[in-house]
């Protein structure tokens, strides 16, 4: 993470504060704009200019109501590639999404979770070379997702809280449609018959997370994809779905990347 003088972050709230637009202080100070539109809205929170910012409800605290939809999805963004993280001089934890810029509809997508998510919260891109950081300060993020803690999520164990499976349960085309767009993809394999050439799709789930697969697979089981496990090396990390049937299947709920 780069951090930046506090020389500069005035030097930003001042021209925050004149009228300036995030986009021209974050080109002018070269600092991202997601970094800019941050320190606006502590700036503002500060002053008390963000009604209602200082305690947005929590659905599992305040029993505020949940979009269960993005949030099956957001889960499966989450295990896939995304991370909770309190940065030092920050009192909030934040989400971060990280999404390729090969895909601008995937980070439409997860921004828009996101946003359905956490209403009462701010939501920003954070650029990063060659992807974007979706992001989200939220003081609920371990309720939500309760998945969080120390170290990568391949080296602890991994499990779905019961109201979380219940979520997936409901809405299993959407958790499986997070883990494809965060750990995953759809291809075109190739093979020679009888002298002739064949393509046919397939999609691929990668993970180093043996709880993480297996919640992929579990899923697919419940939808009726059918699939198999492959070895990268000695490691079982490729879930592949190849069958023609299983493939159409995911095609109508998921489709490629875009």
């Amino acid at each position: 993470m780069e951090f930046h003088s506090l020389a500069i972050r005035q030097t930003a709230l001042s021209l925050l504060r004149g009228g300036a637009r995030n986009a021209d202080v974050a080109r002018d100070l070269n600092v991202p704009v997601g970094t800019i539109g941050y320190w606006k809205h502590l700036d503002r929170s500060e002053r008390g200019e963000c009604p209602g910012s200082h305690s947005p409800e929590c659905p599992r605290c305040d029993g505020r109501s949940l979009d269960q939809e993005a949030y099956a999805y957001l889960l499966g963004l989450y295990l896939g590639d995304g991370h909770i993280s309190l940065y030092s001089g920050h009192r909030v934890p934040s989400l971060m999404i990280t999404c390729d810029d090969k895909w601008p509809g995937l980070m439409d997508h997860a921004e828009r979770a996101t946003r359905l998510t956490f209403p009462d919260n701010k939501v920003c891109r954070v650029r990063r070379t060659g992807c974007h950081n979706i992001k989200v300060y939220s003081m609920h993020l371990a309720c939500l997702f309760p998945q969080h803690g120390p170290g990568k999520k391949h080296e602890r164990r991994i499990a779905l809280e019961g109201w979380q499976q219940e979520i997936v349960d409901a809405h299993p085309w959407e958790f499986v449609r997070g883990l494809i767009h965060s750990d995953g993809c759809r291809v075109t394999n190739w093979t020679v018959r009888n002298g002739k050439r064949y393509e046919y799709p397939r999609y691929f789930f990668t993970n180093k997370s043996d709880d993480i697969r297996r919640l992929c697979t579990d899923t697919l089981t419940k939808v009726g994809v059918r699939y198999t496990v492959l070895a990268r090396g000695s490691d079982p990390f490729n879930v592949s779905v190849a069958r023609k049937a299983s493939v159409a299947l995911m095609d109508a709920h998921i489709g490629p990347k875009y």
